[in-house]
């Protein structure tokens, strides 16, 4: 879901050299993530000035395949670099960070060709390449080493899908990259990838913040075709002069290391203190709180944990694959009638979807798990379910039971947090579906804590420059860049009536999953 934001006006204190007067400059970030991205521009006190975003096809060639193009996604990436600059001319970029979605990984030749398209993290055509290297190398061995419980999302089982079924892709790749290493590369700098992002891969050591010589062997891929690993927050380059023109930038521009986007969106949203937690309502849907190293009961529930986007700190990442898609899905398959009133309206069609439903809680219950059941479970069998319907039931029940099961789904991530030490008692929440202030307050009743939102959805390339912004000096540090460029906006306070129903809701969500389990293995032993 892609809405320009108002920018919000305030006096600027970043004047640049040989600017004229009145012109100051900004700081970008860039958000590449698995249907769309964005490029955002701020000022120093984290006002956006302009934005851009595009979504992108998600393209299944096969079942269970989910990939991208990234030549594709490198030219709508370009595209909202220009239609961004082309509005801060007066505010011209100085720095830049980019964020991005985890796991999806592209083999390059050393002149830059793409060898194949990209596997995003729902991309299930490498369980048996996951199962062998879980029973090879063990599940415990590979968390302490990770902080990742195995599973199909990550890169290095999708490498190994390619050795097994395009054993040519692997010889002849010079370097195989994720998306901010591969969109720092497309910017004419060498190709570096934050450790936030590097822990997603499943081939780096977060003990020892490098590559891990045992997992790259497991693959059969060699050190030097991975990027170099550095922090978040370090200058990596320049933008040549003449690319930089062609993008529309007015000067020299610094790129500097990003992050996997849900904890650069958790910088965003300014979780930098145990207790705190951003909720990242997006394409999948995340929970990011602050905590210490990886710790054996965290794979117990397959709670990832690994290095936080501020550098020196680590998070402890849950969530489900299926997240905003499951909306999209419905917008695709079962909206026509609310598209047709967006298109003659002139509205966003997810704003038409969502404000069908009233304020009352529902009575049907959906387990999201069209792609698999996400953490907790780790369930790559799972598929989803809605129970409760009749003849009474209305597309708008349907909606309602969406937005409820997703949350139902978080609040139970929350409660597996807070018993294994995680502690969680106030949230930020961030992303598209943050703009929704009644799924807002649903959220805030199922979860039973206070939900807080900022000035800006786009909370991920708000981090991404940030990082920029402390990298080239505009602050002294991420706490001072947090103060100065995030505002709450508002808060929502759970309920108590509506709490009660929703917790005996949330009983019978977590019942399902545990009724349903031989059947989703029956069915999956028959396909």
């Amino acid at each position: 879901m892609f809405v320009n934001l108002e920018a919000l006006s305030s006096p600027s204190l970043l004047v640049g050299k040989g600017l004229g007067d009145g012109e100051t400059m900004s700081l970008m970030g860039i958000d590449v993530g698995t249907t769309g991205c964005k490029v955002v521009a701020f000022d120093e006190s984290g006002a956006v000035l302009a934005q851009a975003g595009r979504e992108y096809p998600l393209l299944s060639p096969n079942p269970g395949w989910y990939e991208l193009d990234p030549n594709q996604v490198w030219s709508f990436v370009c595209e909202c670099l220009r239609e961004v600059n082309a509005r801060i001319r007066r505010d011209p970029a100085t720095a830049l960070a980019i964020s991005s979605q985890g796991e999806a990984m592209t083999p390059l030749t050393r002149d830059g060709q793409v060898l194949a398209n990209s596997p995003v993290s729902s991309d299930r055509r490498n369980a048996k390449q996951t199962a062998e290297m879980e029973a090879a190398l063990g599940a415990e061995r590979i968390f302490a080493l990770t902080g990742q419980p195995m599973s199909t999302i990550y890169t290095l089982p999708k490498v190994l899908w390619w050795r097994d079924h395009a054993p040519e892709i692997i010889e002849r790749a010079w370097k195989f990259l994720c998306y901010v290493d591969f969109v720092a590369f497309k910017l004419g700098v060498e190709p570096v990838i934050d450790y936030s992002m590097a822990a997603r891969t499943l081939a780096f050591d977060v003990n020892t913040l490098d590559w891990s010589d045992e997992l790259l062997a497991a693959a059969g891929l060699r050190r030097d075709q991975m990027a170099k690993a550095r922090p978040s927050g370090e200058i990596i380059g320049e933008i040549p002069p003449k690319l930089a023109r062609e993008l529309g930038f007015s000067g020299s521009v610094k790129v500097v290391t990003g992050g996997h986007d849900q904890p650069a969106g958790a910088l965003g949203a300014g979780v930098l203190t145990p207790g705190t937690a951003m909720y990242a309502i997006g394409t999948t849907e995340a929970l990011v709180a602050v905590t210490e190293r990886p710790r054996p009961e965290m794979l117990a529930y397959n709670v990832s944990c690994y290095p936080h986007a501020a550098p020196g700190q680590f998070i402890a990442l849950s969530g489900n694959q299926t997240g905003g898609r499951l909306l999209r899905w419905y917008r695709d398959e079962l909206a026509a009638a609310e598209r047709a009133i967006a298109e003659e309206r002139d509205r966003d069609v997810y704003d038409v979807i969502v404000e069908q439903i009233d304020d009352a809680p529902g009575d049907l219950i959906l387990l999201p798990y069209f792609v698999g059941s996400g953490a907790l479970h780790n369930d790559p069998r799972a598929t989803g379910l809605i129970i409760g319907l009749s003849f009474d039931s209305k597309r708008a029940d349907i909606v309602r039971a969406i937005l409820e099961g997703l949350t139902y789904e978080q609040a139970l991530c929350i409660r597996v947090l807070n018993d294994i030490g995680v502690e969680i008692n106030q949230i930020t929440a961030i992303g598209g579906g943050s703009r929704s202030e009644r799924w807002m307050q649903m959220k805030a009743d199922i979860t039973n804590l206070p939900i807080s939102i900022i000035h800006t959805s786009e909370a991920a390339s708000l981090g991404a420059a940030m990082l920029a912004g402390c990298a080239t000096g505009a602050y002294g540090g991420i706490a001072e860049a947090a103060e100065q460029l995030i505002k709450l906006r508002k808060t929502f306070y759970p309920r108590a009536d509506r709490v009660v129903h929703y917790q005996r809701q949330l009983t019978i969500f977590a019942d399902l999953y545990a009724a349903l389990r031989p059947i989703y293995a029956a069915m999956s032993a028959d396909a």
